[in-house]
């Protein structure tokens, strides 16, 4: 059974930039994970509903519009959930309804928590790490076109892999 997460992927050179500070702050798994802003969780399927999956995607790609998104400053999750990460202030709406539009018919999976567009810079790391996270990346900021979002599914060997691209034609 397939692991399977969508995500809308950071761009260079800030995707690079990211991983790489989540790396030198100990973080043991951020090699495997490439720089984003989740639109599905982690969600396994059964084989066969991969196809039916990839259909689904692009049908909601075929009705999203390309849209702007300005990442700044930091934020958290602490003390529900030990999560630094870096802050929308543009795109959040958007994010919002893609999420949504993704998150129907085979992918209409319950949320664990209240979707909130973001990216993570620091999880499950100590108070200290977390709070440096916090204070080092709070002047961090880029602004970039989404004109796609990805299907990653996971290999326990390399980590989340990108498996189809899905370009945003609304």
């Amino acid at each position: 059974m397939p692991t399977i997460g969508v995500a809308v992927a950071i761009p260079e050179p800030w995707a690079s930039e990211l991983q790489d500070y989540r790396t030198a702050l100990g973080d043991q798994t951020a090699t495997m994970i490439p720089t984003h802003i989740t639109l599905v969780p982690p969600t396994e399927l059964a084989a066969g509903d991969v196809r039916v999956v990839e259909e689904h995607l692009a049908a909601v790609a075929a009705h999203q519009p390309t849209f702007l998104v300005h990442l700044r400053g930091t934020g958290t999750f602490r003390p529900v959930s030990p999560v630094v990460f870096v802050s929308l202030v543009e795109g959040i709406s958007q994010c919002e309804q893609l999420a949504g539009a993704v998150r129907r018919g085979p992918l209409d999976v319950e949320l664990d928590y209240p979707y909130h567009p973001h990216v993570t810079i620091a999880h499950h790391l100590g108070e200290e790490e977390l709070d440096q996270a916090f204070e080092d990346l709070a002047d961090f900021e880029c602004e970039f076109l989404v004109e796609d979002f990805h299907l990653y599914v996971h290999d326990a060997t390399l980590g989340w892999q990108p498996s189809r691209d899905f370009a945003l034609e609304g």
